[in-house]
């Protein structure tokens, strides 16, 4: 079965929805979630810290090394609401 990840990004400098409007977002998240379970699509949903709590973890010259903030610099990242949803899908698992 096709899989696919949906990522939502929150671009930096926009304005935050009001109370009312995240609550209105809110509630359409959790209709899209049960329309996808409903139709056994949906696997798991949940929301992200701000991408300043965000930690890189590598191995280079065989050492493990932590970085603060998100790996990509700029002004979209990963967990925003209302925003651009990316769309992409997983590729498919090859048999041996």
């Amino acid at each position: 079965m096709k899989q696919y990840l949906l990522s939502v990004y929150e671009v930096q400098g926009t304005s935050t929805p009001s109370a009312e409007a995240m609550q209105k977002i809110y509630r359409d998240v959790d209709e899209l979630n049960a329309e996808m379970q409903s139709a056994g699509a949906w696997v798991f949903a949940g929301g992200l810290h701000p991408q300043s709590t965000a930690s890189v973890v590598q191995v280079k010259d065989g050492e493990v090394l932590t970085t603060d903030g998100p790996f990509a610099e700029g002004k979209e990242h990963i967990g925003g609401c209302a925003a651009p949803i990316e769309v992409r899908p997983f590729q498919e698992e090859l048999e041996t």
